[in-house]
């Protein structure tokens, strides 16, 4: 029987959201854009934008430790698998058109496409390293 460890399955949330959010700065889409945009399209301001932003990347990555058992291949790309169907699912075919920016966003650019998927990934790091190390302790690759 697997449990999830909440501790470790939070905190892995929270720092691949921070990783997510400086990745994106990095790369000149500013600080806090998703959050700014979830304000903006909920109505309910920054604030709300942050906590709803933050709350997905917690919310994901519980879901992760959850489900990491299950998936496919050895232990260190499981994150990477799980964030690319995440991604496809939720950003690319849901989030996307919704907010105006056509499928994977390529209305606005392959670029937003591609950069929305390494974001993601980057997302991933913790999970590999957080969550997989308290999941497959003795399993080697």
């Amino acid at each position: 029987m697997h449990t999830i460890n909440w501790t470790k399955a939070i905190l892995a949330g929270i720092a691949g959201t921070i990783l997510f959010d400086l990745f994106g700065l990095m790369m000149g889409m500013g600080w806090w854009d998703i959050p700014a945009l979830l304000g903006e399209k909920t109505g309910l301001g920054l604030a709300y934008g942050v906590a709803g932003h933050y709350g997905n990347g917690v919310l994901l990555a519980v879901l992760y430790a959850g489900i990491a058992p299950s998936l496919w291949g050895p232990k260190w790309i499981r994150p990477f698998i799980y964030t690319t169907g995440e991604t496809i699912a939720l950003v690319w075919l849901f989030m996307f058109p919704l907010v105006g920016a056509g499928v994977a966003g390529l209305d606005m650019g392959v670029d937003m496409a591609v950069g929305s998927m390494v974001r993601h990934w980057i997302y991933a790091l913790p999970l590999v390293f957080i969550i997989n190390k308290d999941l497959f302790p003795a399993q080697k690759d």
